[in-house]
């Protein structure tokens, strides 16, 4: 009797082992392979500076390239659209803005262009 308790306890105990030890060994491994792949690329979680500087610059050409009869709202989504941009650049470089907080008008378009020239004392190429 010892001997077939033996026989098919041990089996079973090495099994129930193998599973309970399973879950652990599996998330170390991928923590582990993460943690490889996290050192040979880092993530990007933001664009970078030459691609913003270019959308920069090319928003700014479309905004001075509107035709005169043009709809307003293409004026505004382009306007917009640069303003955003703006704000991720000053974002990246740390200067400080307050483009977003500024009512449309004459004291967004100054902020706007103090936030151009600090820019550009930056180091961001902004004018073509």
């Amino acid at each position: 009797m010892p001997g077939s308790l033996l026989l098919f306890g041990l089996p079973f105990a090495a099994l129930c082992a193998v599973v309970v030890g399973f879950g652990p060994a599996e998330r170390w491994l991928a923590e582990r392979n993460a943690r490889r792949h996290a050192r040979r690329s880092p993530p990007l979680d933001r664009r970078p500076l030459e691609a913003v500087a270019a959308d920069v610059r090319r928003l700014r050409r479309s905004l001075a390239l509107v035709p005169a009869g043009a709809p307003m709202a293409r004026r505004r989504a382009l306007q917009a659209a640069c303003d955003d941009v703006l704000g991720e650049a000053a974002g990246m470089l740390e200067v400080p803005h307050a483009l977003a907080t500024e009512p449309p008008g004459r004291t967004r378009d100054a902020e706007r262009l103090r936030l151009l020239a600090a820019l550009e004392a930056a180091g961001l190429a902004v004018r073509d």
